[in-house]
């Protein structure tokens, strides 16, 4: 089969609380000269990247409900609809732990329906943070997500306890279907790590490590 080059799998990923504008249009710069597939910022940041990226093939993707995923789902539609507007190709946002712990599956996959109907014609990523799942409650709540119209079902914030494992991700390739693709993120640092996931038929990578990916290097970044 045809392998995508590497970087076409990766979402370059920004994600912690203080980063600036600079460092924002400096992960826009890194985007475009390594040809990424998109960028991943946090909401506030999707007009500035979006002038920053304007001219070039790399899409945008935010967060919503993140990293936590225990806000009404009023708020993750609300997010998600600004985060449009401001230009946001994708949206990565987080299941309700709290709802799927507590067996209310309906308030589960309720919550995802809800973004996706405002958003049919751009991906939806549903992160399923499995670090904090048993196996069962992975499978449980990639069905909900699939059920719910998502596009992927993604791993991890990068800001739980654990990232992605193969394990976890053969897991949810289990029950995969209706032609939903998985993201692997959390602790993805390296080239090899990268092509073990893609080796496994994950269709995204979600990593601030990108450069390192790419270049064969390994990467000291905590995300």
């Amino acid at each position: 089969m045809h392998m995508k080059l590497i970087n076409n799998y990766i979402d370059h990923t920004l994600l912690k609380a203080t980063a600036t504008k600079e460092d924002i249009i400096q992960l826009c710069n890194e985007a475009k000269k390594h040809n990424f597939f998109s960028v991943c910022i946090n909401s506030a940041f999707v007009s500035l990247a979006k002038q920053q990226l304007k001219n070039s093939q790399v899409k945008i993707c935010t967060v919503i409900g993140f990293p936590l995923g225990a806000m009404s789902t009023q708020a993750k539609v609300s997010e998600a609809k600004f985060a449009l507007l401001d230009g946001a190709d994708e949206i990565d946002m987080v299941i309700n732990l709290g709802l799927l712990k507590s067996k209310d599956f309906d308030g589960v996959w309720k919550d995802i329906e809800a973004v996706k109907n405002n958003m049919p014609n751009n991906t939806l990523k549903v992160i399923l943070e499995t670090c904090y799942l048993e196996d069962i409650e992975i499978i449980k709540a990639s069905e909900l997500a699939i059920q719910s119209g998502v596009d992927f079902i993604k791993t991890s914030t990068g800001f739980g306890t654990e990232g992605a494992t193969l394990h976890d991700i053969k897991l949810m390739k289990s029950v995969t279907k209706n032609g939903v693709k998985i993201k692997a993120s959390g602790g993805i640092k390296d080239t090899k790590t990268a092509l073990d996931y893609i080796h496994l038929g994950v269709e995204r990578i979600g990593t601030s490590s990108g450069i390192a990916i790419v270049s064969g290097k390994s990467s000291n970044s905590n995300d």
